[in-house]
């Protein structure tokens, strides 16, 4: 269980500043929100943490050390936003899965291991044998899920993984963070662009504009009593809130 630290981190793209000087912290085994409008930085400080976007500045850390970026074990997993364009169509999902999985294990383990993940996620072990194109999105996102575990990582990151989703199949994948937090004690930085969805699956929330985090701390602290005025005008776009959203400390 390792701490993962955004320590200062820029990112670039050209004259663009996407991501400027970042520090976050994910502590081991909680989920941590980082909510925002499309836009503010916040997939591409997740995908600078994965490799997938280039670090102009400041250091991406992991119990103190640098991530490996490289190499068939790699400590943070990803889930993206579309569970429609995640997954291999040529590829069962039972495939997808055992590809994840760090090398050294029997094909009989390997099977096994993947029948425990999809039972983890709740699917049938019995339709590993299906192809990507049968499942429901819901279903998708959860395979996706299982083959980030597969990947034994030390923290997953999670980008949006409910926003393509019909409102009525987000709850039961949010339902599933939840349960996974609780049994694995999974480290996971959570992305949306909803705080209703972050509070319910944080407990700790940071707040990103325009490349920077404005405001940050426990969520039912900052939901409740929010210090940046873009908070508020998060707060006030949720259904429900537009009168509970009280005034600065």
């Amino acid at each position: 269980m390792s701490d993962l630290r955004f320590e200062d981190v820029t990112v670039e793209y050209g004259a663009t500043r996407a991501v400027d000087g970042v520090s976050l912290t994910v502590p081991a085994g909680e989920v941590v929100g980082l909510v925002g409008e499309s836009g503010s930085g916040k997939s591409t400080l997740a995908r600078a943490a994965v490799g997938l976007a280039p670090v102009a500045g400041g250091r991406i850390t992991l119990a103190g050390a640098p991530v490996p970026s490289r190499g068939r074990h790699r400590p943070l997993q990803m889930v993206f936003q579309d569970p429609y364009s995640s997954l291999d169509p040529r590829m069962s999902i039972g495939e997808s899965i055992a590809e994840a999985i760090p090398p050294g294990s029997s094909r009989a383990a390997r099977k096994a291991e993947v029948e425990r993940l999809l039972e983890l996620v709740h699917l049938d072990p019995a339709r590993a044998g299906a192809r990507p194109s049968e499942l429901s999105g819901g279903q998708r996102q959860r395979v996706a899920l299982a083959r980030a575990l597969a990947g034994r990582p030390a923290v997953v990151i999670a980008d949006e993984i409910t926003s393509a989703l019909d409102v009525s199949i987000q709850g039961a994948v949010l339902n599933l963070v939840r349960e996974l937090q609780r049994e694995l004690g999974l480290s996971m930085l959570f992305i949306s662009h909803n705080l209703a969805v972050v509070r319910y699956v944080a407990t700790h929330v940071a707040v990103m504009r325009d490349g920077r985090i404005v405001e940050e701390g426990p969520t039912a602290e900052v939901l409740a009593r929010p210090d940046h005025d873009y908070t508020r005008e998060l707060l006030a776009a949720v259904p429900g809130r537009h009168h509970e959203t009280r005034s600065p400390r």
